[in-house]
């Protein structure tokens, strides 16, 4: 979701609905993902293209029932957007100026669409409404006609559907089911009992209607499914029950031709019912997660199932697991923190339960997942199971050290874990397991930054609850049974007047430690363990804590629950500046001297990134998301970014992200809202989309071979600026031929593109101009050797600071006419 001030949600983040297209055999896959639309290829799993243009969160995709290569978006910026999805261009936008909260394109309906939007003046009320669509020239539209089809519709896509050929509408909502008929304009609405017999909950959670037949398929919240006929008759309906699913039926799907019908739900598994009867279904079990969406193709030949971890699963007509696309997984709670894989620079954090998930930033799709505690997950409320908590890997990435530990409170289950990278299997391999490291919760760990060559160099810190540190070293295994050649054993015992330990960090040449103690913080010689010095803040404990780098190494910066910011001094000692912040995040950049601090006030998140040895902070962005910031992370980028603003400028060699109390991951955009809003194929050069052939080869080396030519026949050689491209001419040139309007409207706008501006003169009227000059400026030596030294006396009396007379046209003529007159007769004398 994109939130305000330049925060975006990354593409993969999370899906919230999907669709197949209706090439037979299908190729492609539409979703939405945040404020873009993604296309995927059912063949490989590949992002294809990106489409984005929304300024908000994309609420509903529909192909064109009229044209199955143009695409419908909905969005909750209260805009409609007609795509060419083939292209990933956008072809109209209409603006409707409601939120739209779902959108329906029946194939009945011509040049209009159906969306649910918040009626006026009620609070959580909503309408369906018909938008007709007006047709012009322009690429935005107002589309302001709306007509109010149905009231007191539910919000969610899945609690609306339309009859077959679009004759009727369908509307669920609590226990209460209405059906609307266009011809008759007839409205009738069924009610089931509220009160919960045996179990049973008759409340609506979808709805779908039979492709060929009067026929409404309800799924309901004790797992039952309801087929509803005759209801064309408000006393004569009937309905059949199915029942399988022992919890809440989550989504409802027919095929093409209606005689099997899917229904999807909490228990990760899929039901394809045959011929609407309970006897005849097959089931395609372990599907990973709950079941949120299911989508059909066109053609029947493929179905899609979105989860709740965020993850679409493709499935074959026969029922057969075909294809998967895992995006982000939202975790129930992220407690390892937002990590940076130093190898492939992914993005580590919780995933399934007891995995830990490694998630691309640059292709949109999880790479990996990591069993961590190897143990299978009971999904039963209340039950006390081992978590992964902690996550840290060494600086070039080739170990990993994790934390498990149960939900017990007073005595946990705590295991560390070492894992070392195979480059032969390119994957992590468990080297050694610790039980009970502490005695007490972990409250952090990290690792010595500094060169793997050397294992002695290789150190690992964690701190606990029972109020110590423990430093871990690698040694040799001198078990002979044991393929491995190294282990890691505790070394060293830290504690300080018995308070519990909660930070700890190195600094960036690994020769300091510094570990937060409640209100203290210490510092200790990484490699004598002797204790240096101190520092205390009071009132309040100490929340986070970093170390400076670059020209920033010598400043140690801390913040406190009692909402300060403070920064110390190493080298006196004493304390360097403090601001009164409710600081609850503090993440250095690992490429630059920049410091990030979010702070949580008054229901608001805000950013602040300074330098240590610089009180005043060199960017702040107040009301950065209404939600809380909980964790953030710099990831480098893989070439220093080309940032046009100034106030972005550190963001220039990585990118912040942050993770909010909703489980949403975003980042700062370092782009103005009007850029991230221009489609992708209005922003690339003609030169550097042309395809490099060898035909483009030949003619570039035959153009600097007459160059270099003309270099050597002493011919000047003119430079010509390159003007700005018109957009009128990028948008002719990238727009395909079949969306194109006709040629008499680009005619004009073409035309004025080529017009030259009167401001800029000619080559022929500037070379006119230096040859008038010339033939004015004729002077013999001596004036010209006379004016070289007056030009350098005068530029040496500019650097001083004085300034000179500059003589008139008048005045420069009589001087130079007497410098001509020749004086030589006064020899004579």
């Amino acid at each position: 979701r994109r939130c305000p001030r330049g925060l975006r949600l990354p593409r993969g983040a999370r899906a919230l609905s999907a669709a197949v297209t209706a090439f037979p055999p299908c190729r492609y896959l539409l979703c939405t993902s945040g404020d873009f639309v993604k296309v995927y290829s059912v063949s490989t799993e590949e992002t294809l293209r990106l489409m984005g243009g929304h300024a908000d969160l994309v609420t509903g995709i529909q192909l064109n029932p009229h044209n199955h290569m143009q695409l419908y978006s909905s969005s909750l910026d209260g805009t409609i957007k007609l795509w060419d999805f083939m292209d990933g261009i956008p072809i109209k936008t209409f603006t409707v100026g409601s939120k739209l909260l779902a959108l329906y394109t029946p194939a009945g309906a011509e040049d209009s669409v159906f969306v649910v939007i918040p009626k006026k003046g009620e609070r959580d009320t909503f309408q369906l409404v018909s938008v007709k669509l007006t047709k012009g020239a322009g690429q935005d539209l107002e589309a302001k006609e709306l007509s109010v089809v149905l009231d007191g519709v539910g919000a969610s896509v899945k609690h609306i559907a339309f009859g077959r050929e679009g004759a009727y509408v369908v509307s669920v909502k609590d226990v209460s089911l209405q059906v609307y008929f266009f011809k008759r304009k007839l409205l009738n609405r069924f009610s089931l009992s509220t009160v919960k017999t045996k179990g049973g909950d008759n409340h609506f959670s979808c709805v779908v209607c039979h492709p060929t037949e009067d026929c409404i398929a309800t799924g309901h919240a004790d797992g039952k499914i309801r087929l509803w006929r005759n209801f064309h008759h408000r006393k004569e309906y009937t309905y059949s029950t199915l029942h399988w699913h022992h919890d809440i039926v989550m989504d409802l799907a027919f095929s093409v031709e209606g005689t099997r019908l899917l229904s999807g739900g909490v228990e990760s598994v899929l039901v394809q019912w045959h011929n609407e009867s309970s006897c005849q279904k097959d089931f395609l079990p372990r599907l990973g997660s709950p079941i949120e969406y299911i989508s059909m193709s066109s053609d029947g030949a493929l179905c899609c199932t979105l989860h709740t971890d965020n993850r679409i699963t493709i499935i074959n007509s026969n029922l057969r697991f075909s294809r998967s696309i895992q995006g982000l997984i939202k975790s129930r709670d992220v407690k390892t923190g937002l990590v940076v894989d130093p190898r492939t620079k992914a993005l580590v954090l919780n995933g399934e339960p007891g995995h830990l998930q490694f998630y691309s930033l640059q292709s949109d799709q999880q790479l990996f997942s990591l069993d961590i505690v190897q143990r299978q997950y009971i999904h039963q409320a209340g039950l006390k199971q081992s978590d992964l908590v902690k996550v840290a890997f060494s600086a070039q990435g080739t170990w990993l050290a994790t934390i498990e530990e149960s939900e017990e409170v007073t005595d946990p289950e705590l295991q560390l874990k070492l894992w070392f990278y195979h480059e032969e299997t390119q994957s992590f391999q468990l080297n050694t397991r610790i039980n009970t490291p502490h005695d007490n919760h972990i409250t952090d760990m990290c690792f010595r930054d500094m060169d793997e060559l050397g294992d002695d160099s290789l150190i690992l810190v964690t701190t606990g609850r029972d109020c110590v540190f423990k430093v871990w070293v690698m040694v040799e295994d001198t078990d002979p049974e044991v393929q491995q050649s190294v282990s890691w054993s505790c070394d060293f015992v830290g504690s300080y007047h018995n308070y519990q330990a909660t930070n700890c960090c190195f600094s960036e040449d690994g020769s300091l430690l510094a570990v937060s103690f409640e209100e203290t913080v210490t510092v200790w010689d990484s490699l004598t363990w002797d204790l240096k010095c101190t520092f205390c803040h009071p009132p309040g404990n100490i929340r986070n804590i970093c170390f400076g780098r670059l020209t920033c190494s010598k400043y140690l910066i801390g913040a406190t629950d009692y909402g300060f910011l403070c920064c110390w001094n190493l080298l006196t000692c004493a304390l360097e500046w403090s601001a009164h912040l409710n600081v609850v995040v503090l993440q250095p950049d690992p490429l630059s001297e920049h410091i990030a601090a979010v702070s949580w006030l008054s229901k608001e998140s805000s950013l602040f990134v300074f330098k240590p040895n610089e009180p005043r902070p060199i960017y702040i962005q107040r009301n950065l998301c209404k939600e809380k910031i909980l964790l953030a992370a710099f990831v480098p980028r893989d070439e220093p970014e080309m940032i046009s603003s100034e106030k972005h400028l550190w963001l220039r060699k990585s990118q912040l992200f942050f993770l909010t109390d909703t489980q949403e991951l975003m980042t700062l955009s370092t782009k103005s809202l009007e850029e991230r809003l221009t489609p992708s194929s209005k922003q690339l050069a003609v030169e550097e989309s042309l395809p490099v052939t060898p035909f483009s080869l030949l003619l570039g080396k035959h153009r600097r071979q007459q160059a270099q030519e003309d270099i050597d026949l002493g011919k000047p050689v003119v430079h010509k600026k390159q003007e700005q491209a018109s957009p009128a001419v990028k948008e002719l040139l990238h727009t395909p031929a079949h969306v194109l309007p006709s040629a008499s409207f680009l005619c004009t706008i073409f035309i004025n593109s080529l017009l030259i501006s009167k401001e800029n003169k000619s080559a022929e009227e500037v070379a006119d101009e230096v040859e008038m000059e010339s033939e004015k400026a004729e002077d013999d030596s001596d004036e010209e050797d006379v004016t070289e030294m007056e030009q350098e006396d005068t530029s040496h009396m500019e650097l001083l600071g004085e300034t000179t007379c500059k003589l008139s046209k008048s005045q420069e003529k009589e001087l130079r006419k007497i410098r001509k007159t020749d004086y030589s007769w006064i020899s004579a004398f």
